[in-house]
């Protein structure tokens, strides 16, 4: 039998993937911890253009079904606590009987764009980024509250009290309606100097103090309610600890935590993080600040286009039979044969330039509005060019976060996470474009466990960050298993001209569009 577990809950967009980690003890040396997991999807419903949402009881059902079913793979096993990390950004609004009278409005939903065009052409912009952390852009709560009290008043003045996906979890779990300051800090609502609700930007947004959960620790628990203990099959009173957003959580279980060390996922979109000892505003504007711990804080930001845009051009580029993306005739090759045709061509695809932004893009620009582009085509370029210029494209748009990480902190190492990892071209051009040594980790179970080793800490099992992975993972820090990609001095020189060439391919559009004007 186990002598003990924690069960880190990941409440993502799309999956609730629930994991229950072995705890090592001082005699387990050597030992590799066992895991234990379950998994339930939920669609993600687009009821109008730009509308991202979901049914909360959905996601709440599939989230307690994990739990329950990792509960009894355990057979039995003492479960110490159980520790939560959800997507952030995403609205509810509740009833007086904290019941949901709006979907989630998830982080995807970009109903609130023209909310967000509008702030961004002030100058409280700045300001709201500067005192909250968070850029103004349709994914944060502040432009979907506006929103709602522009275009839904009748609602926003029935609801009781609006929330989080982390605090409908938290209530579900507890009977408790709290939210924690991970969650509270990506919402641009909260003040980094005071760490509670800012007056001028719920002003802003339309909502009373009143009507926000009250906001406590990542590490603060809750005993779990005699409802939710007997539908997952856990002794009443099971310490609950509240954990963090699923961004700063990823850093947290892939080891990106030390001085210097940034963590990059890429998956159908990405981003790349920094863990900092405080609140950092970004004076530039291109950069998110949330909170990990009361301590420990993130700096970075995420793109909305990374492997989608590779995806997307295998559809248009590398279809086996013609035909459009559309017409059923059109059949895509895999990932790998697409990945193959880009390899054929040099480093900088002879000039190629992609702009990545298919979809309403979120950092470093925070502009919604951009639109994608190939610039600097000529007839010698082939399909292997397009496809390899939007790799080098999501790596080119990484690689600017990556400069505003360095004005931080400088970046020595890089954690890298995701499927893309699996193909050597993504490798290769990342380290190229990133100029940094890229350690490729699993990281499968990153956010599950870091809200794992969250709930060692908030249980007092563990003093702190690195002590708490280590008893979960061992080795996960010093990269025992990993591989680690350092591209070239010729590499690395191959993708700063080519970064270059985008400049100047801007310039020459606009010179171009100021001559058709």
């Amino acid at each position: 039998m186990t002598p003990g577990v924690v069960i880190g809950i990941d409440v993502g967009t799309t999956a609730a993937k629930v994991v229950g980690f072995q705890v090592l003890g001082p005699d387990d040396r050597g030992a590799e911890p066992q895991r234990w997991t379950a998994q339930h999807e939920y669609p993600l419903v687009r009821p109008q253009s730009g509308w991202r949402v979901q049914d909360v009881d959905v996601v709440l059902e599939a989230t307690l079904r994990s739990v329950a079913e990792v509960v009894e793979q355990l057979d039995g096993a003492a479960v110490l606590t159980v520790a939560v990390s959800s997507a952030m950004h995403g609205l509810i609004g509740l009833d007086a009987g904290q019941r949901p009278l709006t979907p989630l409005v998830t982080w995807a939903d970009a109903r609130a764009r023209e909310v967000a065009r509008e702030l961004r052409a002030t100058a409280l912009a700045s300001t709201l980024h500067q005192r909250s952390g968070t850029p103004v852009h349709s994914m944060s709560p502040l432009t979907k509250l506006r929103w709602f009290s522009r275009h839904e008043p009748e609602l926003t003045a029935s609801a009781r009290s609006w929330v989080g996906l982390k605090d409908v979890v938290i209530l579900a779990l507890t009977g408790q309606l709290v939210t924690e300051l991970s969650s509270a800090s990506g919402t641009g609502l909260l003040s980094l100097a005071t760490r509670t609700w800012d007056p001028e930007a719920l002003d802003l947004a339309g909502v009373r103090r009143d009507q926000l959960p009250e906001v406590l620790s990542t590490t603060a628990s809750l005993p779990l309610s005699r409802e939710a203990a007997a539908r997952v099959g856990l002794p009443a009173g099971t310490p609950v600890v509240l954990g963090a957003g699923d961004g700063p959580l990823g850093n947290l279980g892939t080891g990106a935590i030390r001085p210097g060390v940034a963590g990059l996922s890429l998956g159908t979109s990405g981003a790349l993080r920094l863990v900092v000892d405080g609140p950092r505003a970004d004076s530039s504007g291109r950069l998110f600040c949330y909170a990990l711990t009361d301590d420990a804080w993130v700096v970075g930001t995420p793109i909305s286009n990374g492997g989608a845009v590779v995806r997307w051009a295998g559809s248009v580029f590398a279809a086996e039979r013609p035909g459009s993306p559309e017409d059923p005739a059109a059949q895509p090759v895999g990932d790998a044969a697409v990945l193959a045709l880009a390899e054929q061509v040099a480093p900088g695809s002879e000039g190629l330039v992609m702009l990545p932004f298919l979809l309403a893009e979120r950092g470093p620009l925070w502009d919604a509005d951009l639109r994608g582009a190939f610039l600097g085509i000529r007839q010698h370029h082939h399909r292997g060019h397009f496809v390899r210029a939007a790799v080098e494209g999501v790596a080119f748009q990484l690689a600017t976060v990556l400069d505003g990480l360095d004005a931080v902190t400088p970046v020595g190492t890089i954690r890298a996470t995701g499927g893309v990892f699996r193909s050597a071209l993504w490798r290769d051009v990342l380290a190229g474009a990133l100029a940094r040594p890229l350690v490729v980790t699993g990281g499968a179970e990153g956010s599950a466990l870091g809200a794992a080793a969250l709930g060692l800490i908030g249980i007092g099992a563990s003093e702190g960050l690195e002590s708490a992975v280590e008893r979960l993972s061992p080795g996960l820090l010093e990269g025992h298993h990993d591989a680690t990609v350092v591209a070239s001095e010729a590499s690395s020189a191959a993708y700063r001209i080519a970064r270059a060439s985008t400049v100047t391919r801007l310039r020459e559009l606009a010179t171009a569009a100021e001559l058709l004007a």
